[in-house]
């Protein structure tokens, strides 16, 4: 079986005990591909550096909306200029983690909003997919992807919308990820959306290190946890695992512009 983990942040200092193992344990397991997403400005040279030492990392590059205090106007040039200087490197795959969060209520709206317009237009430039982080504002996420629409589209990370929001997400060329959430018996809700989703849809992502799934509650997060996330999902959506990780995989390389015959 092969699978792309289509969010992780292996760069961030949880992994630092392991992860050379890890990643080998995540091959031994399925899980070919990765990528890595910036969330600020300060983690962006110590990501590039580790898809460096693995042609199968992948980075995206962005500002993340609940780190939004620690943003700068600057910030935004140089992601322009990080975009600019490695235009068409096979490991640079999207602009992310992006987006809008209206689950805490002491990051700033109107801020947020700047922010998340600034960085879809950079994607838009340079004709990447964008990665988003949505939580309880699809709505003005909706909104505001239907004025830019990118010609790649993207992810919606660790999607939890309705049907209706899937159906939007999917016209404006986005994927809908999944990943530990959908696997908690209590997400019910979640679980009657996410069996009705078209499979061309859909990929699947761990969120590493956070966002475990049931099976391993209160655990760090890693890529060797997709396989039995991929399990339980396809358990959902009364397909077999192998077909759903079919389905991933080929719509993660559709989407990244990757071969489906990546190295195995």
């Amino acid at each position: 079986m092969h699978l792309i983990d289509t969010h992780t942040h292996l760069d961030f200092p949880d992994f630092d005990p392991d992860r050379r193992a890890l990643l080998a344990r995540s091959r031994a397991l399925g899980v070919k591909q990765m990528v890595v997403l910036g969330v600020y400005q300060p983690n962006w040279q110590r990501l590039w550096d580790l898809v460096q030492t693995d042609s199968q990392l992948y980075a995206a590059f962005g500002l993340h909306p609940v780190y939004l205090d620690q943003h700068r106007a600057e910030h935004v040039i140089e992601l322009g200029q990080w975009l600019d200087r490695l235009a068409g490197h096979p490991q640079l795959c999207a602009v992310g983690e992006i987006g809008l969060d209206y689950f805490l209520p002491e990051l700033d709206r109107e801020g947020q909003q700047q922010v998340f317009e600034a960085q879809l237009k950079l994607a838009y430039e340079a004709n990447l997919p964008a990665l988003l982080h949505v939580r309880r504002s699809h709505a003005p996420v909706i909104a505001t992807l239907k004025r830019f629409r990118l010609q790649r589209g993207g992810i919606i990370h660790a999607f939890a919308g309705s049907r209706e929001e899937a159906r939007e997400y999917i016209k404006l060329g986005f994927k809908l990820g999944l990943g530990g959430a959908a696997t908690w018996p209590q997400a019910l809700r979640l679980r009657k959306v996410i069996a009705d989703l078209p499979l061309d849809a859909i990929v699947l992502e761990t969120d590493s290190p956070d966002m475990a799934p049931f099976m391993y509650p209160n655990q760090r997060n890693s890529p060797t946890h997709l396989p039995a996330i991929g399990e339980a999902l396809a358990h959902v959506m009364g397909i077999s695992p192998e077909e759903l990780a079919n389905a991933s995989t080929s719509n993660a390389c559709e989407l990244f512009g990757w071969k489906t015959t990546l190295p195995l």
